[in-house]
């Protein structure tokens, strides 16, 4: 999940966030991610997420999980078992603080589809909207585990929600609400919502999300 990165002359000034952490130190240990994650967080292959812009709490915990073989992925796995804690807050810092990726959907076709499920559900399959935990914009909750998903790959995100609905994934904490929504979900309704999902951009508006 984090690759090779071609070290900017500085880091980036550091955002208050909920993680003790030193972006500039994240900065120089990134060079082990670029390869996977790009230069600046934003991956150029679909099937790798973006980390740019994703809360320092979630990247933190997604890094922890790796570490213990709560989620398993034999890249990933490997890099996260050679990161110390100070590694892992640290590095979640740094990214944090790059600017998410700003896509398009990747299916205009089904914009309509995938906005009605995002931000209203469909109550005749049992499907919550997502906009209750992830915000309008998809930017989610730090303080409550809830990941940023704008801008995030359409295929990424359709492949996380297909491990979620099989039990490949695990929704963090005791809380299995990804699992059960993911369930319900058509792979039709997947494509939608994740192309949905990629179109999303922060606006100036939900900055007190």
């Amino acid at each position: 999940m984090l690759g090779t990165f071609l070290a900017l002359a500085a880091a980036p000034a550091a955002a208050q966030s909920l993680v003790e952490g030193d972006a500039a130190a994240g900065q120089a240990k990134s060079t082990v991610c670029a390869a996977c994650h790009g230069n600046e967080g934003n991956s150029v292959n679909p099937l790798w997420p973006n980390v740019a812009g994703q809360h320092a709490t979630y990247t933190v915990q997604t890094l922890k999980a790796f570490q213990e073989g709560a989620r398993q992925n034999a890249l990933m796995s490997n890099q996260a078992m050679m990161l110390s804690d100070e590694d892992i807050n640290n590095l979640a810092v740094y990214y944090e603080n790059l600017p998410a990726a700003a896509q398009s959907v990747s299916n205009p076709d089904t914009f309509a589809r995938g906005e009605r499920l995002y931000r209203g559900g469909d109550s005749e399959s049992g499907v919550a909207a997502c906009i209750a935990c992830h915000g309008p914009a998809g930017l989610g909750n730090a303080a409550a585990g809830y990941p940023a998903l704008n801008g995030q790959h359409a295929a990424y995100t359709v492949k996380q929600l297909q491990d979620y609905a099989s039990g490949a994934r695990q929704t963090y904490g005791a809380n299995e609400v990804m699992n059960a929504i993911s369930a319900r979900l058509s792979q039709e309704d997947m494509e939608a919502l994740a192309s949905y999902i990629q179109g999303l951009h922060a606006r100036p508006a939900d900055a007190a999300e």
